[in-house]
């Protein structure tokens, strides 16, 4: 790879760095690639540039991706850091948007990735890391529980537009 890509671990020629303006035609199609996304993300939007710009801007988020030996996107998920005055001022760990291609599904890459952003996580001293899935998406769910996450609070949304 002749970018910078962090190895992950048992997952041979897959590396996991920051996302680059040129990576969000990529991200934005693995986001569209669900049974939610095909509905909600057009592909097609100075949107994503401009909240590209704002994520890459932020020292608090990370828009990370997984490439593969070519260097395509095969892989993403957000991950930011909040404080709070809760939990005596504590540090979260938030994970969003995550997406790995249909092609690695069950290959360990996920499982691979969580490992490697909960040990960022924990060496940024968030004391948790936390998430939210649609319902919708009975395997992710699963898949999060499997990597220990449990089901602590109800998570409630108001959309406005």
């Amino acid at each position: 790879m002749t970018r910078e890509a962090t190895p992950l671990p048992g997952v041979p020629g897959v590396g996991v760095t920051e996302a680059i303006a040129a990576d969000v035609p990529a991200i934005v199609a693995l986001l569209a690639n669900d049974i939610l996304g095909r509905d909600r993300e057009s592909g097609v939007s100075d949107l994503y540039d401009e909240a590209f710009a704002a994520i890459d801007a932020d020292p608090t988020e990370h828009l990370l991706v997984l490439l593969d030996e070519q260097e395509s996107v095969v892989g993403t998920l957000q991950l930011g850091f909040v404080r709070s005055l809760s939990r005596g001022g504590a540090l979260r760990a938030q994970i969003e948007a995550v997406r790995v291609s249909e092609t690695l599904r069950g290959q360990g890459v996920g499982r691979a990735l969580f490992t490697f952003v909960i040990e960022q996580a924990r060496q940024e001293g968030a004391v948790l890391v936390q998430l939210t899935s649609d319902l919708q998406r009975d395997g992710a769910i699963r898949f999060y529980e499997s990597l220990g996450f449990v089901h602590s609070h109800a998570g409630l949304k108001l959309a406005l537009g």
